[in-house]
């Protein structure tokens, strides 16, 4: 990757080739391209971090609710990891979430994704229940997931 900023773009059915890439490598149990296309034709919230060169390096997708936002996918290219870019698509969700008035993110993440979980922590996201048997594992049986909570914070200088 150059030391040129990456393109921020809704995802877009001309992506989904290289979503799905990205998607069948991060994951054990990636979603499927339906669960992306679903999510593009229902209007949910949806970002990508395109390199200079148009390489795609980072997806994310979250769904509204009532006052809230729910964080239900965000990867990056297993080339890319470790370097900022969940940390920007997160942030960028963040934003969104306080312009459009919502006070609350919402998200899942797996006990054993150590690395997602410190990055929530850092943003300041909070466990606040369990949802017991969430995800498949690999040895046939099922993993919780723990249900994590930010406030969103307000703009700062408000």
């Amino acid at each position: 990757m150059s030391g040129d900023a990456p393109t921020l773009l809704p995802m877009a059915v001309q992506l989904l080739d290289a979503v799905m890439g990205i998607e069948v490598r991060a994951y054990s149990f990636p979603w499927s391209r339906a669960n992306f296309v679903d999510s593009i034709a229902a209007g949910h919230l949806t970002h990508c971090l395109v390199a200079p060169d148009g390489e795609l390096l980072a997806y994310q997708v979250a769904m509204a609710g009532f006052e809230e936002w729910h964080l239900l996918n965000v990867t990056v290219s297993p080339a890319h990891q470790g370097r900022g870019l969940a940390t920007q698509l997160l942030r960028r969700l963040i934003a969104h979430a306080r312009c459009t008035g919502a006070p609350w993110l919402w998200l899942e993440v797996r006990p054993s994704n150590v690395r997602a979980r410190r990055l929530y922590a850092h943003l300041g996201f909070e466990q606040v229940g369990v949802r017991k048997g969430y995800y498949p594992d690999a040895h046939g049986q099922r993993e919780d997931a723990l249900v994590l909570r930010l406030a969103v914070p307000p703009e700062e200088g408000a």
